[in-house]
């Protein structure tokens, strides 16, 4: 099982937030990048970059952040947030990130997405990030009246490579996974899935492993890794196997 650490970039800091509210955003005095060279050092396989200003969709990014990340670490990177626009991906290849996340954007222009895949590959996946079942964009602040079981659906046929699924009522909290969902999300969508939101302690990690469906490949760990609440190198040492799991994502 794949256990990939998180960094959440706010104004090129490392943040948190709570259940997706901005400002709710805990600050933590970290390097991102010594961040990114701690969890390589780890034996992370992937690290998972969240650009919360460009989600917003205010203007604002964290790119050069994540460039310098992509230029100090030997592991695989995904980043989501903000990626709107061909010019988007373009940069992000070009930087070198190896999975882009796609949340907004499968709302709104869905026949772009196809297009993009087309043209640069299945180096896509969905981000689903739901509350009460609901999918929200633009940084979790806009609803959109689709569930989030009707979007898994659209995902295969489209071409998508995987799905992050966020239960945003979670996210934060340290309350535990929602991994009844998260199978539910998987099955329905017949591809790979990625368990976020809830993680406190290692229990709950064991609890995803225990319990989660046959293609529910991993979890996303954040806020427990700084709260010192897991240690990510004990984790990874004891979930996950680096020759099965490197390929799976």
């Amino acid at each position: 099982m794949l256990i990939i650490p998180a960094i959440d970039l706010l104004d090129g800091h490392c943040v948190r937030l709570f259940q997706g509210k901005y400002e709710k955003a805990t600050q933590y005095s970290l390097n991102p990048v010594k961040v990114a060279q701690s969890y390589a050092e780890a034996r992370a396989l992937w690290i998972h970059l969240v650009d919360l200003d460009g989600a917003r969709g205010q203007g604002k990014n964290n790119r050069k952040t994540i460039r310098e990340i992509r230029n100090n670490v030997n592991c695989h990177i995904e980043t989501g947030g903000g990626i709107r626009t061909e010019k988007d991906v373009e940069e992000l290849l070009e930087i070198g990130i190896d999975r882009l996340i796609l949340g907004t954007i499968l709302i709104k222009e869905p026949e772009r997405v196809k297009n993009w895949i087309k043209q640069y590959g299945h180096v896509f996946s969905a981000g689903i990030d739901a509350f009460n079942g609901q999918v929200k964009v633009s940084g979790w602040e806009s609803g959109t009246g689709i569930k989030d079981t009707d979007l898994a659906l659209k995902m295969k046929p489209m071409g998508l490579s995987g799905i992050i699924y966020t239960n945003i009522s979670k996210d934060g909290t340290f309350s535990g996974p929602d991994i009844l969902r998260t199978n539910i999300m998987a099955d329905t969508a017949g591809l790979p899935v990625i368990i976020s939101g809830g993680i406190g302690s290692r229990d709950d990690i064991e609890n995803i492993a225990k319990n989660k469906a046959g293609n529910v490949i991993g979890t996303i760990v954040g806020k427990a890794i700084y709260e010192n609440r897991v240690d990510i190198g004990e984790l990874i040492s004891e979930y996950q196997v680096s020759k099965i799991d490197a390929g799976v994502w």
